[in-house]
């Protein structure tokens, strides 16, 4: 079972949530939190796999709370994703810099919302790199300078050479091809990138190469 909370401030929104949540016999719905301080309390005491953050909430906003509950770690880390009305909110990028695996609009289908659930439950983001290329290129401010290599400084030449390419937005399959590696060595090696730059998805990954100038 997947155990999955919310975060929201609108009470009927979380009331809906939960019983689209309720209907999946693979998903348990293990409670909601109406502010940012009663979701980090909910995600010590409930230990849920997933949390759908709204962003702006009273108290502590949707950002912070992510922050602190994965800065908390333990031996179940729950994957946020955040929920938000605008597109080209601002706050989305500082979301995902925050830790977060990805983002949903609220006005999603019931349909995408719960294969969202399930796909970052499986360690993947919810939306594609190549999406999020998009996204993060329109929010990301531009930097004057030059590239800050030395956040990669951790990495061997060929994690270089994946984060390069996984930055892009390329697939992993695109990034095989490219490197002339195996799509298994390729998941291997964004797997230690991510550990290796403390980064919690590959959403993470393409905001840390935008906000030091690796990619253009």
């Amino acid at each position: 079972m997947i155990r999955v909370a919310i975060a929201d401030d609108q009470v009927l929104f979380c009331s809906g949530i939960q019983m689209l949540i309720e209907s999946q016999d693979d998903l348990e719905f293990v409670g909601a939190a109406y502010d940012g301080e009663a979701i980090e309390a909910l995600a010590h005491a409930g230990t849920p796999d997933i949390i759908l953050m709204d962003i702006r909430m009273p108290k502590v906003d949707g950002i912070t709370a992510t922050e602190r509950i994965l800065a908390a770690g333990g031996a179940r880390v729950p994957r946020v994703i955040v929920l938000t009305t605008h597109q080209r909110d601002t706050a989305v990028l500082r979301a995902i810099s925050a830790g977060a695996s990805g983002f949903l609009m609220k006005d999603a289908t019931p349909e995408f919302l719960l294969a969202s659930i399930r796909t970052v439950h499986d360690g993947k983001s919810v939306i594609s790199p190549s999406g999020s290329l998009a996204l993060i290129h329109d929010l990301s401010p531009e930097r004057p300078g030059p590239a800050n290599d030395a956040v990669l400084a951790s990495l061997t030449v060929r994690q270089k050479e994946v984060f390069h390419l996984a930055a892009r937005g390329l697939s992993n399959a695109e990034i095989a091809a490219a490197s002339f590696i195996s799509e298994t060595t390729v998941k291997s090696h964004v797997s230690s990138v991510l550990t290796k730059l403390g980064l919690a998805s590959r959403l993470q990954l393409v905001a840390l190469a935008y906000e030091n100038r690796l990619v253009r």
